[in-house]
């Protein structure tokens, strides 16, 4: 698991700038969900994530992944196998001139042999369904496209935890549905640990558990239905709610008996139809 213990992170620590980006910050992350995080820009969430695999350091505090403490040198490989990032601009993460040498060059840092990365290529294009553009180029490829070979790049890698930091942001809805299809699938068929910051709420209704997040701290947690039920509490944080959701809420205040939890479309459509 992930174990966050009271972490603080300052950037410009010591200096007249000096901001802090994360206080107190203490969660777990268990093997298997997929936890969504939310929050305004600036509230923290991008340096958590980078936390998780040591991108950054704690000021104070702890991160444990599975056992191996981030502060000690001598564990950061092991992490860094351990917990694989993809960032919000795929092109940022894409390095060869074809799908198939992207998904390989990660393998090729870990000194995997040819053989078994020919055949991890395959997995998991299969997996993000871009088996038929494993010769393109990646720059002739869309927006979401782009991003499942970015993600396709760290999972051959075999990663136990996959922290994805805004991947849909830049796509518009057709690229945002393929990610997300693509990441569900990964958690619930494959069992990988995914921790998604994202700004859409459709996103995390999928999630497991939601944390939300407001000045460096974590100010909420649960599953959606507790979290999205909280509908004034999250306007007065300037947080969206899923439109189905404020939806219910408007007319459970005009009919109490209507519930104010709803979290899709189908569950209102089935309500309605009650």
């Amino acid at each position: 698991m992930i174990q966050v213990e009271k972490l603080y992170h300052s950037y410009s620590p010591g200096k007249e700038n000096e901001t802090l980006a994360l206080s107190d910050v203490s969660l777990q992350i268990e093997k298997g969900e997929f936890v969504v995080v939310l929050g305004h820009n600036g509230c923290g969430k991008s340096t958590l994530a980078k936390h998780l695999n040591s991108l950054l350091l704690p000021g104070e505090g702890n991160v444990m992944i599975d056992g191996l403490n981030t502060r000690e040198e001598d564990n950061l490989w092991e992490i860094r196998k351990k917990v694989g990032m993809v960032f919000q601009n795929p092109d940022n993460q894409l390095v060869a001139t074809t799908v198939e040498e992207d998904i390989a060059f990660g393998m090729e840092n870990l000194g995997i042999d040819p053989d078994i990365m020919r055949e991890r290529i395959a997995e998991v294009l299969l997996k993000v369904k871009m088996s038929e553009f494993r010769n393109k180029a990646p720059h002739l490829l869309s927006g979401g496209q782009k991003q499942r070979v970015a993600i396709a790049g760290i999972i051959a890698m075999r990663p136990d935890y996959l922290v994805l930091d805004e991947p849909t942001a830049m796509l518009d809805p057709e690229g945002r549905r393929e990610v997300i299809e693509t990441i569900s699938q990964l958690n619930k068929e494959e069992e990988l640990t995914i921790i998604l910051i994202t700004h859409f709420m459709e996103e995390a209704v999928l999630a497991d558990r939601l944390i939300v997040m407001e000045n460096a701290k974590i100010i909420t947690q649960g599953t959606p239905r507790e979290v999205f039920s909280k509908v004034e509490d999250l306007k007065k944080l300037r947080l969206d709610i899923p439109q189905v959701t404020e939806i219910a809420y408007a007319l459970h205040k005009a009919d109490p008996s209507f519930p104010a939890d709803i979290l899709t479309i189908e569950e209102m459509v089935n309500q309605i139809c009650r």
